[in-house]
């Protein structure tokens, strides 16, 4: 699976988080300071902009599925929530990811680098790759009036 993965900034936490994806065999594409190349002082790296182009890339269908991370996971949520199609989900623990992508339909994670440690970042991962996004009609309709939502928000 190809996953945008992005974070402003680059601790024990992302590192754990590029292995392991890496790991389960995902193809990752990196924004923020987590890219190798990363300059140091880049407005590139600031959350918004860092979440801004993981859900372009979900959106535009140049990844699968994104990853986003900073200090409380809120501001990378807020940020890639503002892509219409964007179901960007803060968990912080693996039955939130699972009903996440069950009930939500959630196609992007979003994730805390202050409350997470690296099993807790594990058992997230585990049950967000083993949960398949939800099929229920009552959960998909309430997807669709998301879509409606912003239709008439983005439109007005």
């Amino acid at each position: 699976m190809r996953i945008a993965f992005g974070a402003d900034e680059r601790n024990h936490v992302t590192d754990f988080l590029i292995a392991d994806l890496r790991a389960r065999g995902h193809e990752l594409t990196l924004y923020g300071p987590v890219r190798p190349d990363a300059p140091a002082e880049d407005e590139a790296n600031l959350w918004p902009r860092v979440a801004h182009r993981v859900a372009e890339d979900v959106i535009t269908g140049r990844a699968d599925e994104g990853v986003v991370c900073c200090w409380t996971g809120t501001g990378v949520s807020i940020a890639a929530n503002k892509v219409p199609g964007i179901r960007a989900a803060l968990c912080t623990d693996a039955e939130t990811a699972r009903g996440a992508r069950l009930w939500n339909r959630a196609n992007v994670l979003a994730l805390s680098l202050r409350l997470i440690s690296e099993p807790i970042a594990k058992e997230i991962l585990d049950q967000w790759f083993a949960t398949p996004l939800g099929e229920d009609g009552v959960d998909v309709a309430c997807v669709a009036y998301l879509d409606k939502i912003e239709g008439a928000t983005t439109h007005a």
